[in-house]
């Protein structure tokens, strides 16, 4: 329970937005009326650059790869600096929470 108090609230947040990503089921932008954040999409534009990248995302997750093409081109990128992202504050934390764990039992023998 103390290295998830430990653990930075990003890692959180990202890895919790790609599983919900993954368990989402992908509706097509115009198919039926949904749920969106976009602010373009909102005020009644139909076109959005950014619109389709977490539809994208979500379509990766579930392995249909050429549906994830289809939504948005950047799906596959957004995906993997995700990831990286991911891998590279869990090797941060891994290597902070070894140190202080090493420096804890130094103490503690002092």
């Amino acid at each position: 329970m103390k290295i998830l108090k430990r653990l930075p609230f990003e890692l959180i947040v990202w890895i919790m937005a790609l599983v919900l990503l993954g368990m989402t089921d992908v509706h097509d932008h115009g198919s039926e009326p949904h749920f969106t954040l976009c602010p373009l999409a909102n005020m009644g534009f139909t076109w959005c650059p950014g619109c389709g990248v977490g539809r994208s995302i979500a379509h990766l997750l579930q392995g249909n790869f050429g549906a994830s093409l289809e939504q948005h081109w950047f799906g596959i990128p957004a995906l993997l600096i995700i990831g990286s992202r991911i891998v590279g504050l869990i090797k941060k934390n891994f290597i902070t929470l070894k140190e202080l764990g090493l420096k804890y039992k130094e103490e503690r023998y002092v």
